[in-house]
């Protein structure tokens, strides 16, 4: 039980999903139960490749990528230069004439799709990805391969199709950008008082997905998030030598960068529950934190079983670290970089621990799989990527560890359960909130707890009522709803906070914690590293849990429907049947929740009743009857609150 909620106010980026049900316009329409409890079919139909409870099926497949990458940066022109060799998997039955790789880079040129139709506006911007040339190699031979670029996409036109189920080849493109400045958002180069911080992420042309529900998933980049194929990625860093540089996976050649001490801290760090401070504020400039004092310094990262991977590089650097234990038995290492104007007790000095707390928390779900986690603090674009995520410098308290606990989240949905965050939003926002919510109540006994959406909360309410304007509103997109489509002013309220309102409900309300968390881990352990889809999620949870669903499917994630149920009648009966109390319902809006009924008798006692949503099947007045003989005073649908009724003004009924 929880007070609600503590969706996260510092909205992150959005993202896409295919509208596959236009939200009804009726958000005032009468309750009906033929229309709430009609069957229901999915977007997505069962299939051989996706099982009807919500699995991959025995014709399941998923292609794979695996990347050899290095970066170079000109630390003077902030320019990268990289070397890419993708090794493409083609699993599919399907054979391959043309792959498409994703250029995000290209969504800072002047004309790109993004300058136009993202509501946030630039006026800087760089030239993009530069480069000749795409090389492909396959059984042995090599060829330069025709190559279209169309905003943020490229076309590899190959001479032959490359082979279904489990074709293989390379392709290698050498290739620069301009790293933007902090107009950047998710990655730029900012300035601190001991130097630049390059925060580099959508660094590499990357492979578009090719799926069975879709072929290739080439739309352009517009500035939601991503939808990216798993594989090992191994990756090198080139920086000057006084630079520093975190980064997701294992770091490689610790020997090769960090002075002896340095080692001896980070070892000390991997055992310790405690923050270890590898590189000290006082020691930040000083060449002996070094292990060369001239030249440039390659930075070895691999990182398996991953869709992608970011990195930060600075010769400003504070580098803490700490031990996360880990359920399975195993460890890994939560990490701090962040610049000595950072440092604080409570600013970033607790950022290690914050770290720690809520990737121990979130392993609940499903043990976190890589060797570490970091958290930078730069610029603060609040953005998540496998095994290191992007916050602000500047930020401390509450809002430091609701950002941090936010983006690490993020390692679970969709960086673990790889879902479709171009389409699917609420499968990488909602989901991750939902957890987060939990998170927040459990870190130092609730020390940040409750969390808060201060945007939404009328002053003095329940929590759960922060929805009730979205549901009231007949512009409001639904869950499906494609992110691009999603206009600013309901991407958070919508995406985040009904996402995860709309989890908490099912966990509480509707299933209980005992079936939805069972159910919820498993759907985690069965797609993880897969791409499941809104059905997938849909059948799995009503297979594992043992519900069917399809009620409230339609009414909160493919519609936006309203609740608004109440008491009209309560009085004794005495018939063949024999004696009790009935109590008669009302629901004045479509959608329609399981409740508790909570009868007050003339003696002072209470008892509490559990109306179940079968109630409502073939009435919105239902009559139920309850096997009570003592005399009523009162009764009261959703006494504690609970549910996000419209109008709670016929909640209570007074005999």
């Amino acid at each position: 039980m929880l007070n609600w909620l503590r969706a996260t106010a510092f909205c992150m980026a959005g993202c896409s999903a295919l509208a596959i049900a236009a939200p009804e316009a009726q958000n005032s329409k009468p309750f009906d139960p033929q229309a709430l409890f009609a069957p229901l079919s999915l977007p997505t139909p069962a299939t051989a490749i996706r099982s009807g409870a919500g699995k991959p099926g025995a014709m399941f497949w998923q292609n794979r990528v695996d990347y050899k990458l290095h970066a170079t940066i000109d630390t003077d022109s902030d320019t990268l230069h990289g070397e890419e060799v993708i090794t493409y998997t083609n699993n599919s039955p399907d054979s391959l004439p043309t792959l498409w790789v994703q250029l995000d880079q290209n969504i800072y040129r002047k004309d790109s799709r993004s300058s136009m139709a993202s509501e946030w506006r630039r006026s800087q911007f760089t030239d993009g990805y530069r480069f000749d040339k795409v090389t492909v190699r396959i059984d042995g031979e090599s060829y330069d391969a025709k190559f279209l670029i169309n905003d943020t996409r490229m076309r590899v036109d190959l001479a032959q199709p490359l082979a279904a189920k489990g074709g293989k080849l390379q392709l290698e493109i050498n290739y620069s950008y301009q790293v933007p400045g902090t107009w950047g958002g998710r990655t730029a180069v900012t300035p601190s008082e001991k130097g630049k911080i390059f925060e580099i992420a959508q660094w590499f042309p990357r492979m578009a997905v090719y799926d069975d529900l879709h072929g290739w998933n080439n739309n352009p980049y517009i500035g939601s998030e991503f939808y990216l194929e798993y594989g090992t990625i191994d990756y090198t860093v080139t920086v000057p030598w006084n630079y520093w540089v975190v980064g997701s996976g294992k770091l490689i050649n610790p020997k090769d960068v960090l002075t002896k001490t340095e080692q001896q801290r980070l070892k000390q760090a991997q055992q310790s529950d405690k923050t270890v401070y590898i590189r000290r504020a006082d020691e930040v400039g000083k060449a002996d934190s070094r292990p060369v004092n001239s030249g440039t310094l390659d930075w070895h990262f691999r990182m398996e079983r991953t869709r992608d991977v970011a990195f930060a590089a600075s010769p400003a650097f504070v580098i803490d670290a700490a031990r996360i234990n880990l359920p399975n038995g195993k460890t890994s290492l939560a990490m701090s970089a962040y610049p000595p104007e950072a440092a604080g007790s409570t600013k970033w000095d607790r950022s290690t621990e914050y770290v720690k707390g809520t990737i121990e928390h979130f392993s609940q779900w499903y043990p976190y799989p890589w060797p570490a986690a970091v958290n930078l603090g730069g610029h603060g674009a609040g953005m998540e990527y496998p095994g290191i995520v992007f916050d602000g410098m500047r930020d401390h308290d509450a809002l430091l560890f609701w950002i941090s606990a936010h983006e690490l989240g993020h390692s679970w949905f969709p960086m673990i359960v790889g879902s479709d965050e171009r389409r699917h939003a609420f499968m990488d926002e909602g989901f991750n909130t939902f957890i987060d919510v939990y998170a927040s109540d459990a870190f130092n006994k609730g020390e940040f707890a409750p969390k808060r959406d201060s945007e939404y909360a009328p002053k003095g309410g329940n929590p759960v009522d922060e929805i009730l304007s979205v549901l009231a509103d007949p512009e409001a997109p639904t869950l499906m709803a494609p992110a691009e489509a999603t206009a600013e002013k309901y991407r958070h309220s919508v995406t985040y906070f009904k996402g995860a309102l709309g989890l908490v409900l099912l966990r509480e309300q509707i299933l209980g914690p005992e079936r939805f968390d069972p159910a919820f881990k498993e759907y985690i352990a069965t797609w993880a590293y897969k791409h499941p889809s809104p059905s997938d999620f849909f059948r799995f949870m009503e297979s594992a849990a043992g519900e069917d669903l399809a009620w409230w499917w339609r009414g909160w994630y493919l519609n936006n429907w309203q609740l608004d149920m109440g008491i009209t009648a309560v009085k004794a009966v005495d018939d063949k049947k024999g004696k009790g109390t009935s109590v008669t319902l009302i629901s004045k809006q479509p959608l329609v929740m399981p409740a508790t009924l909570r009868l007050q008798y003339s003696d002072g006692t209470t008892e509490d009743f559990r109306i179940p949503v079968e109630s409502w099947m073939r009435t919105g007045t239902p009559t139920v009857v309850l096997p009570v003989t003592k005399a009523v005073k009162s009764a009261t649908l959703d006494p504690e609150h609970k549910l996000p009724d419209a109008d709670r003004s016929n909640n209570s009924l007074t005999l």
